[in-house]
């Protein structure tokens, strides 16, 4: 992975939310749908929120390292699923602008986050380490790391915890704008 001085990742860090906001308006106003697009690019977004919902009922944040789930076979779903979501709503959308400034976000600002969560990560748990060795980073592997066990299983109340019905609510906001784009 491409490694960032910590100062600009702090920064990065600061960025994202704010960052958020203007790709937000950057996709209401560069969006040109067709129905044909949306019938393409929505199922490869879906398929992206799907992983981020899985990986955020495995996630009990900076209590217990995350290897069950999505976890056991890459060490960033969130992440990844954030790109997929953002690749299908730039198809959907028809703009090469905005899948150009989705990337731009996903490599200045992501990445350096990225950077600093697993800086986070190999201090809070000792185990990460080995655990970062053997699992990659965005390519699943297909075998799973680890042994599952019953406390593996995906927890509803992880996912309310980690407010992920927010990205829901967001996705749902977005296809809804496409269609009105699209259809009228």
């Amino acid at each position: 992975m491409i490694s960032f001085p910590k100062p600009y990742a702090d920064f990065a860090a600061r960025l994202r939310v704010p960052c958020g906001f203007v790709l937000a308006i950057s996709f209401a106003i560069s969006s040109d749908p067709t129905p044909r697009s949306v019938a393409f690019g929505i199922p490869v977004a879906c398929l992206g929120l799907a992983l981020r919902a899985w990986a955020a009922g495995h996630l009990a944040k900076n209590q217990q390292l995350a290897v069950s789930g999505p976890y056991a076979h890459m060490r960033n779903p969130l992440y990844l699923g954030t790109l997929l979501v953002a690749a299908g709503l730039a198809m959907a959308a028809r703009s090469w602008a905005l899948a150009l400034l989705f990337g731009a976000f996903f490599v200045l600002i992501y990445l350096p986050v990225i950077m600093l969560e697993e800086q986070h990560l190999r201090k809070l748990f000792p185990d990460y380490s080995d655990y970062a060795a053997r699992v990659p980073a965005f390519v699943p592997r297909l075998q799973a790391f680890g042994a599952a066990n019953a406390s593996s299983r995906f927890q509803v109340a992880l996912y309310r915890k980690n407010q992920e019905y927010q990205a829901l609510l967001a996705f749902i906001a977005g296809v809804a704008w496409l269609a009105w784009k699209a259809f009228r």
